[in-house]
C-alpha cells in the first residue's frame, strides 16, 4: 500500500442515543476493537478515531458518547464531545437501536444533523422486520443521503454502508501510516479496557459514574486509578477479598498480554461527575 498515492480520503462521525450499537458497530468494521463495549449508558466518553485502511481509501472513524440529556458536567461535556464530532467530518451516520423506539431524544439528534447524514438502524440481528421498518418509516422525512440496516455482531449490511461511505469521499493523500490503527495511546487503552471490565464484573451494582486512569507506567507494571463518588461504592468495586478487583485485572491482562502487572486502586473523588475541573482531569 502506497502512503503517497493518492485515494479516497476522510471522516465519519457515529452519532446517537446511549446504547445505540456505535462502539460495537466501529469495532466489526475496523475489525478489532477501538472502543470498549457495555450494555451501560456513557461507555463512550471521548473521541476515538478508529482507521479503516483499504487498497482504495483511508476512512477514519469517529466514534462518540450517546447524546442524551445533560445533568452534570460530565454528561454537558459528553455532548459537546459528540456534537463537536458532527461538525468536523465528511459524513454523520445517525445510528439508531432498531429494537427501540424512535422517541425525542432521537428526534432532538435528528434536528442537529447535516442533510447528507447517513441513518444506520443497528442491531438487525436481534429485532424483527417490523422493527427496523418502524425506524426507517421514523426517519423517512430527515432528508438523509441513505439508510442501512445493519448489524455489529454478525457484520450483515456493513459490507454496503462501508462502500457507500467510501464512495462519498474526496480524492487526497493517506491521512496516517498503514500501522496506525487507532489515534488513542496506550495508556488510555488500559485505562479503558478497566473500565470495561469492571462494568462486566459489577452489572448493575456500579453506576456509570465511575472512572480510570493510568498513574504510572513502567512495562510490564501499570497502575491504574479506579475513582468512585462515594465511599460505598468503595467495596462493590473491591469486591470480597478483592475479588473484583483480581478478576479485572485477570480480564484486562488477557487481552494485553499475561506479562503485565496490573495495579488497581480504588480512590474516592466525591460527586466527580459534578465538577467540571475533575471531569477534565479524568479526560473527559
Amino acid at each position: 500500500m502506497n502512503d503517497l498515492a493518492e485515494c479516497r480520503v476522510g471522516f465519519v462521525s457515529f452519532v446517537g442515543r446511549p446504547n445505540a450499537g456505535k462502539s460495537t458497530l466501529l469495532n466489526k468494521i475496523l475489525g478489532f476493537k477501538v472502543s470498549i463495549v457495555s450494555d451501560k449508558p456513557q461507555t463512550t466518553r471521548t473521541q476515538i478515531r478508529g482507521i479503516l485502511h483499504r487498497p482504495d481509501a483511508q476512512l477514519v472513524f469517529v466514534d462518540t458518547p450517546g447524546i442524551h440529556k445533560p445533568h452534570s458536567a460530565l454528561n454537558k461535556s459528553l455532548n459537546a464531545t459528540a456534537q463537536q464530532a458532527s461538525s468536523q467530518v465528511d459524513v454523520v451516520c445517525f445510528v439508531l437501536d432498531g429494537t427501540a423506539r424512535y422517541g425525542r431524544g432521537d428526534a432532538a439528534i435528528a434536528q442537529r444533523l447535516p442533510q447528507n447524514s447517513v441513518v444506520v438502524v443497528t442491531k438487525i440481528d436481534i429485532c424483527t422486520r417490523q422493527q427496523v421498518l418502524e425506524q426507517l418509516g421514523a426517519t423517512a422525512a430527515l432528508g438523509a443521503a441513505q439508510w442501512f440496516p445493519v448489524s455489529g455482531k454478525t457484520a450483515e449490511g456493513i459490507d454496503a454502508l462501508v462502500a457507500y461511505l467510501v464512495e462519498q469521499m474526496p480524492m487526497g493523500p493517506r491521512l496516517y501510516p498503514a500501522e496506525m490503527l487507532c489515534d488513542v495511546g496506550d495508556e488510555f487503552w488500559v485505562a479503558e479496557l478497566v473500565r470495561e471490565q469492571l462494568l462486566a464484573a459489577t452489572r448493575d451494582e456500579l453506576p456509570h459514574s465511575i472512572a480510570t486512569r493510568v498513574t504510572e507506567w513502567e512495562w510490564p507494571r501499570i497502575r491504574c486509578e479506579i475513582i468512585v463518588e462515594r465511599e460505598s461504592q468503595k467495596p462493590i468495586v473491591i469486591g470480597r477479598r478483592g475479588e473484583v478487583l483480581k478478576r479485572v485485572g485477570s480480564a484486562v491482562r488477557a487481552e494485553i498480554g499475561e506479562e503485565v502487572f496490573i495495579e488497581l486502586f480504588v480512590k474516592v473523588e466525591k460527586n466527580w461527575q459534578r465538577r467540571a475541573d475533575l471531569v477534565q482531569r479524568f479526560g473527559y
